[in-house]
Formats: C-alpha cells, structure tokens, sequence
C-alpha cells in the first residue's frame, strides 16, 4: 500500500506523513464558537476531520483528537475587535453567558451526531483555561514579546518577527503573509491607540463596566484574546510540539498564525508539523457567513426551512455531499448539488444493500470466469487505498464505487454470470465497502436512523421549551406539550424542573 501524504499548509505542498511517535498521532483541530447555532460552512471542517480521524484510525494510528470549545473570549474578525459574541448574544437572549453556551454546545452536539461523527478524545473549554491562558501570556511577557497597556496585554509583533525570523519562524510563515504589507494594509479597529503597531493583537483584554463574562488576572479584570486559547490547550493537552493542526482555510489568518507566534515564544517551536486546511462552502461563490446574511443553519438544512432550501436535506445528504468534493477545493452550494448527492446516495446504498445479501461464488481466484472483471474490480479496490493516502482524496474513492454499482447490480440482476467474480474478489468487495463506507466515511442507512432523528427533534422541542419556561413564556411552553400530547408524544415535569417525554 501507498504511503500516507497531506498537504501541508505550513511549507505549501505534499509530504509524507510521519508521526513524530511511532504508531501514536496528536491531532488539534479548531471547534465551534458557541455564541450561536452551527450552520452548513462549520459541517464542512467538522465531517472533514471525523473522516480524516477515522482514516488515521482505519490506518492503525492512536489518535489523540483534540477539539476545542470557544465558549469565551476576544474575537478580531470581521473588524469588530471589542466584541465577545457570547456575551453580546446571552444579553440579547436574556441569558446567562454560560446558559447560552451550554445551550448551543447541546445543540452543536446534537448536530455532529445526526451526521454521524465521532466525539473527540478531549473536548476542552476556553473557560476551563483561564489559568493555563494567563500563565502562557505570562511567559510571554517576561521574554519580552508582549507589552500591557491600559490593563490589557498585546503580543509585539513587529519584535517577535525581528528574533523569529532569524529562526526560520517569521510571522506569516504559515499564510504568506509579509508583514511591512500588513502593516501598511491592517484596518483601524478599537483600541488601536493602545498599540504599538496595527498588526499586535490581543492577548487579554480590559473588561469594559458592561462585560458580563470576566476573570481577574495580573493586568486586571478582563477576558482572554481569541488566538490564545487553541495555543493553551493543544499546548497541555498534545505537548510543545504535535502532528497535525486542523481548521477552515478562514482560520490560517489570522488564527492559525497567530497561534504559531505564541507556541514559538512558548515553546521554542511552531506547534504542528502538518497544518490541514478544508476550503470554504460558498454560495453563488460566496462564503457562508454571517456577516454576508447567506446563512443556513444545520436545523433548517434538516426541516427544509428557508428560503433558499426547495426541500429538506437529511444529514446523510449533506455528509455525502462533502465527501464528494476534495477538502481542500470550494465546494458550491445549491439545491441541484444537493438533489444531486441525495439520488447519488440513495443509488449506491442501495447497491451496496443488494451486494451484503448477495452469496460468494467459487472457492478460489482462478474460479472467476471472467478475468477481465475480477482485474477491474480488484484495481478499482486497491485504489481506495492509493486514493485516500493521496491526501484523502474522497471524491475519487466515491467515483470508483460508481464504477462498481454497475457490477453488483449486474450479478444481483444476472446480467453478470453469478460465478464472474472469485471468492476472493467477492470477500474483498463485501469487506472494502462496508470498511469504506461505513467506518470510514461514516456513512448510515437513512431508514437506521429514523429513530435517532426522532429523539434528537423531540430533545430539541425539550430545550425549547425549557427556554420558554425560563423565560415565563408559558404561551410557548403550553403549545409544545399539548401538539405532542396531540400526536401520542407525553412531556413529563419533574419537581426538579427536568423534562422527559413518552409515546403512546
């Protein structure tokens, strides 16, 4: 079998991938922001890492997979940098800031098991690592690369790259990015005045009289930067020095780059060796995001609830449909793309139904009577392998199991002579499907499913109106317990004001 290669981002190209520990891989890979609900472009990194995480698996790694919460913090995107999302939308929503997260990281949750993804080994928080974050800012400062001022704390970019540079780690190694440019071509955020150079950013912030979400720390009451967070997790949980760091393209800058400057001031090294990063999903070639109001939410996508949706789409859908393009290509939007994977899938599940139930034919290779096919077959089955070792090439594994469709319906109808295939051919294509398919791509028979979905809808109804109640909106709460009482479905409350449901 082939070697493994992926693109690394970090020196622009394919290597072969080695472990830094035999038989042993530490993987980071950036999580949701919590402050609100997961649409279709943050589906696209989190199915792409389950599969690549499966892979490495299947391969006979241990991985490590570590996936963050970003449930507090600073955020310089988008030009807004003062703002903590989580705190602005628990104000908006009447909420406690943690009740909020908890609420969307319920529901983000909720969300990767309809897509049937695996749950990391570690799923740290921000807030869970205040300390750790202090005490790297710490270190930082008494090196000499980050200054205080007016009780907030910024790293000194221009002073990191004149020392780091010379170490083969100045800051734009990993995007590009040269910074006399980016001094010339940063925007006027807040707080600016507070800076030294336009491009130092935020380790830890003041925390205006209004902040909700605050911790007390050597500088004063305030919060955590956005970039620290990943540099202090993956730091204590995988070490100095780890295999694989992965994200959206959208995060190389200035997340991913700002992550290395910390870990290199820190630790003396760029955090990971390989940097993977999945392309965006755009519509109409744009990106989806809030800022661009094309958002479609995961609980839309599934009910067919918004305007740009002409029905709705089952997780199996939306997980096919990524897999279908490479990770690092754009992967385009639209109800025919979509219409599109669902016939696509349902074709080949179908398919590979019919292949489970069918029998083994001959005892031995040489029992095939054509050899033509047993060749073609066993070619297109070895590439999966080649393909996946490509840099998880998934579009071209899924292209050779169409070019086998046409063979399994082909015995399955008697089109094809049963004893075509030798047993070992036969075995092999039963066994690398089912591999493939399933523990792989993680893909499930939608009708398996049924009443997985069914429980999520109906704890999704509960959270509801959980938030209704809280909220003294009995109105809500009332309605959602008597159209379930209406259809056979029983909410029960308990005194502790918890909720369960019934049928029948």
């Amino acid at each position: 079998m082939s070697q493994l290669k992926v693109y690394n981002s970090l020196t622009r190209k394919k290597e072969v991938f080695e472990s830094i520990t035999k038989g042993r891989i530490g993987m980071y890979v950036c999580g949701p922001t919590v402050s609100g609900e997961s649409h279709l472009g943050h589906a696209r990194p989190f199915i792409t890492f389950d599969i690549i995480y499966r892979y490495l698996t299947h391969l006979g790694y241990t991985v490590r997979y570590v996936r963050n919460i970003t449930d507090a913090g600073h955020f310089e995107e988008e030009g807004r940098e003062a703002e903590d999302k989580i705190s602005k939308k628990a104000v908006l929503e009447m909420l406690e800031p943690m009740e909020l997260v908890q609420k969307y990281t319920n529901l983000f949750h909720w969300a990767m098991r309809q897509f049937n993804n695996l749950d990391p080994v570690i799923e740290p928080t921000a807030t869970g690592h205040i300390v750790e974050q202090i005490g790297m800012i710490e270190t930082i400062i008494q090196d000499g690369y980050a200054y205080v001022a007016n009780e907030s704390v910024y790293f000194d970019v221009e002073k990191y790259n004149e020392d780091f540079a010379k170490k083969g780690m100045p800051y734009g190694i990993l995007s590009g990015r040269v910074l006399d440019e980016m001094l010339e071509t940063t925007r006027e955020l807040d707080n600016q005045e507070e800076k030294r150079n336009k491009a130092d950013f935020a380790l830890w912030k003041k925390a205006p009289p209004e902040h909700i979400m605050r911790w007390k720390s050597p500088w004063g009451e305030g919060f955590p930067g956005w970039h620290i967070e990943c540099s202090a997790m993956s730091t204590k949980y995988l070490g100095k020095q780890f295999d694989i760091h992965g994200g959206g393209m959208d995060l190389q800058f200035p997340h991913h780059e700002c992550e290395i400057a910390q870990s290199a001031v820190c630790n003396h090294a760029i955090p990971a060796r390989y940097w993977l990063h999945n392309n965006m999903i755009t519509i109409n070639g744009r990106k989806m995001g809030k800022s661009y109001n094309n958002v479609i939410k995961l609980t839309e996508l599934f009910t067919g609830n918004h305007p740009a949706l002409e029905q709705a789409y089952s997780p199996m859908v939306i997980r096919f449909f990524i897999l279908q393009t490479h990770y690092r290509s754009t992967l385009d939007f639209s109800n025919e793309a979509l219409q599109a994977s669902e016939r696509g899938l349902k074709r080949l599940w179908e398919s590979y139904e019919s292949l489970k139930k069918l029998e083994v034919r001959g005892t031995k290779y040489e029992e095939g009577d054509d050899i033509e096919l047993n060749a073609k077959v066993n070619t297109l089955l070895a590439e999966f392998d080649d393909f996946m070792n490509d840099d998880f090439n998934t579009a071209k594994v899924l292209a050779n199991m169409f070019e086998l469709v046409p063979v399994i319906n082909g015995i399955k109808d008697k089109h094809i002579a049963a004893g075509a295939l030798s047993s070992a051919t036969f075995e092999l294509l039963q066994t690398k499907l089912k591999i493939y398919l399933e523990d792989i791509f993680g893909l499930k028979d939608e009708q398996q499913l049924n009443d997985s979905k069914l429980d999520g809808v109906l704890q999704l109804l509960i959270n509801i109106r959980k938030d209704a109640r809280a909220k003294r909106d009995y109105v809500t709460s009332d309605k959602i317990r008597n159209e379930l009482a209406g259809i056979g479905i029983q909410i029960k409350d308990d005194k502790e004001g918890n909720m369960s449901y019934s049928l029948g």
